[in-house]
């Protein structure tokens, strides 16, 4: 939106170049969605507590240190998806196919995990919607996600999986593209959410991945940079560090009030729609293998999950106190605020894995 008023008045101002350059929009598009974030924070807190009579349910079979959570808030995703929004809204190029694409699956995911999040507070119950129903829209928008990224292909690399650490090797997906985009955009979608179950333990983790992901797609939507360090140029691409730094600033907005001890919980309205629009862009860019090293995290808790219900379906025994498995080192005597850091750490290590290769050729 900025843009286009720029490019209008820049004949008459030359200053009004600088919208042109990525990196200065990108900036601004970050610290509008933290400032917007910050600012809004306090009213939509007051907001959700006015609505949500007791706040989020908490689980029966839980940790019996999260009974001291009640009455606190949840919903709070909906700040970062406003101030990401607005933000994208403002600072990117409205133009852009990607930008479009990336908005509806956040928009669509977010909507899933409201109606999931009203349910547990309507009905006071921790388990909302039903899964078979939250997996069916997942599926029906997931799908429709990949279908638009494969029928707007317009170069080969757009639909070619590429494995890093190798120069040259790139597999034709053809329409297979479709079944790996929709695996990834649904699979982060439910591990983001999986893993958003302790105070800032899956924000931040997603705003690193956000800023690492700016990189991938920066060097990819830049003809020399993609050639230079070999990875598939994707013309377009570039524009997503937009999106993404809105992600990262509404992030760390939201984590300001989301922090341990938490004002207010993400709820699967933020869970759903981070971790779906997270997933579209590494397939957007060409880098879902690095993205699932970088998002180690979200798919250790997923995989915990499901070892978890495996072991004791097939043997009648766990393999963890408590799944996902943050709450495994919460039932060893870990202090909530220790299994978060540590585990933020261990994000850091698997963003610095992914990027390391954008030189291991």
């Amino acid at each position: 939106m900025l843009l286009e008023l720029a490019q209008a008045l820049q004949s008459h101002f030359g200053g009004f170049n600088v919208f042109n350059y990525l990196t200065f929009r990108a900036i601004m598009s970050a610290l509008t969605a933290l400032a917007l974030s910050l600012w809004l924070g306090p009213r939509v807190i007051r907001a959700l507590q006015q609505r949500q009579h007791g706040g989020q349910p908490i689980r029966e079979d839980g940790p019996k240190t999260h009974h001291a959570k009640a009455g606190t808030p949840t919903m709070g995703g909906a700040l970062i998806l406003l101030a990401l929004i607005v933000s994208t809204l403002l600072w990117a190029n409205l133009s852009n196919r990607y930008i479009w694409i990336v908005l509806a699956v956040t928009v669509a995911f977010g909507f899933i995990g409201w109606l999931d999040d009203w349910l547990k507070l309507s009905k006071r119950n921790s388990k909302g919607l039903p899964a078979r129903w939250k997996y069916l829209m997942q599926t029906v928008f997931g799908v429709a996600a990949a279908f638009a990224l494969y029928l707007t292909a317009d170069v080969p690399a757009n639909t070619e999986l590429y494995v890093p650490l190798f120069k040259d090797v790139a597999l034709p997906l053809g329409a297979f593209f479709v079944v790996v985009a929709y695996f990834m955009i649904v699979g982060f979608s439910n591990a983001v959410n999986l893993t958003d179950g302790l105070d800032g333990l899956a924000i931040m983790p997603s705003v690193l991945v956000a800023c690492a992901l700016g990189v991938f797609a920066y060097a990819a939507g830049n003809a020399v940079f993609s050639e230079y360090l070999q990875i598939p140029s994707i013309p377009g691409a570039g524009e997503l560090v937009v999106f993404l730094a809105a992600l990262a600033g509404a992030g760390l907005g939201f984590l300001w009030f989301n922090t341990y001890p938490a004002m207010v919980f993400m709820g699967d309205i933020g869970a759903l729609a981070v971790g779906a629009a997270l997933a579209t862009i590494a397939v957007i860019v060409r880098q879902e293998i690095v993205f699932i090293v970088m998002g180690g995290l979200f798919v250790l808790e997923t995989v915990s999950v499901m070892l978890q219900v495996a072991s004791f379906k097939l043997t009648g025994k766990r393999i963890f106190r408590m799944a996902p498995i943050h709450h495994h080192f919460e039932l060893k005597g870990w202090p909530e605020p220790r299994v978060i850091v540590r585990f933020w750490i261990i994000s850091v290590v698997l963003v610095l894995i992914g990027l390391a290769t954008l030189k291991v050729r």
